[in-house]
């Protein structure tokens, strides 16, 4: 699936990955491929890409909101810093 993840300042990530783990307001959830149409809230936590099954990315990241949709998930936040 492909991922991208902005902020008001820059685009932080963007490319192809096996999915992505998100701190929804009602807790941690994650994301693959082929998910269903999905939006939803964020609050301020840890965002883990998963390039594949094994190797991992993170992110801590500010609120915000991620929409899912045609296999894309976007990710809008305030702020995010590279883990």
């Amino acid at each position: 699936m492909k991922l991208e993840i902005l902020t008001p300042e820059q685009k932080i990530f963007s490319g192809d990955v096996y999915g992505v783990q998100l701190p929804g307001i009602s807790g941690l959830f994650e994301v693959l491929d082929k998910h269903a149409p999905l939006v939803s809230a964020l609050k301020a936590g840890d965002l883990k890409i998963l390039q594949d099954k094994i190797n991992t990315t993170s992110y801590s990241i500010e609120s915000g909101f991620v929409e899912v949709l045609n296999n894309k998930a976007t990710v809008l936040v305030e702020g995010a810093k590279a883990k």
